[in-house]
């Protein structure tokens, strides 16, 4: 990967700061900037809770849209490509009892292709990639807005599934992620081509490094990295080494990130 190593630090309490910014290569306005990014590599797509925008890298130029029915999309998070599809973590959030499902779309035109219900499980989905053969899935629980009664942060989820979007393994979020996470939850995630886990949390301008156990149910800490845009759904790009996207939602543009080693 390249990039100095600014925007690296160990382990930080819940009220440390973030740690610096790491460089940013290409900025890109996107109305739709809003929840999260998914990159081809080629193309990068806005999301935002009813609508996607498609963009090309080279040039920023929004070259297809999709806009759904706010009562059917209340609340997409993040999506990514897999193959010729933008596979979605959909939820009902903030309603609750927590829904969620799996929206599909064509990367091509956009097209809404379908819909895989999940009905309730331990979470709102807000996380969905494709890493090994599998779809990594996370549910998020909040303390307030969106929660349900005796489940918080704390309760956070990542899931392995198989190809029917089945759980076959479930691990819990280290703690001192979790402080940083608080009182929300885990917006973002995605696997490195050289099969590291990444996620963010909700408001931070940080991504923390994790990785499975060898033993037990809760991931390990490995680093946490900050980032110039304040937490929210991530992406590698596929093509360009070191390259993490996330959104600014309060300036609605994507961002792309150089990673350090």
């Amino acid at each position: 990967m390249i990039g100095g190593i600014a925007g690296m630090a160990q382990a930080q309490d819940a009220d440390a700061p973030s740690p610096a910014p790491s460089p940013v290569s290409l900025r890109l306005p996107a109305p739709e900037a809003h929840q999260g990014v998914a990159s081809d590599g080629v193309h990068v797509y806005a999301i935002d809770n009813d609508r996607i925008g498609k963009y090309v890298i080279a040039t920023g130029q929004r070259i297809a849209q999709w806009q759904g029915e706010r009562r059917l999309f209340p609340h997409m998070n993040s999506c990514t490509v897999a193959g010729r599809e933008l596979v979605c973590a959909a939820s009902n959030y903030p309603a609750v009892p927590q829904t969620s499902a799996i929206e599909i779309f064509d990367t091509k035109t956009l097209r809404h292709v379908r819909t895989v219900s999940l009905g309730f499980g331990p979470g709102s989905l807000t996380v969905l990639d494709r890493h090994a053969g599998k779809w990594w899935a996370v549910y998020a629980n909040y303390a307030g807005k969106g929660g349900e009664p005796n489940r918080d942060y704390r309760y956070t989820l990542l899931v392995r599934m198989d190809d029917a979007f089945r759980q076959e393994a479930a691990w819990t979020f280290p703690q001192q992620v979790l402080a940083r996470f608080a009182p929300f939850s885990c917006s973002g995630a995605s696997w490195s081509q050289d099969g590291r886990l990444y996620v963010t949390g909700h408001d931070r301008p940080e991504m923390y490094e994790l990785a499975l156990p060898d033993a037990g149910s809760v991931l390990e800490w490995k680093r946490t990295i900050g980032i110039a845009s304040p937490g929210q759904a991530i992406d590698w790009d596929p093509k360009v080494a070191g390259r993490i996207w996330s959104v600014d939602r309060k300036q609605t543009t994507l961002v792309a990130s150089d990673i350090a080693n």
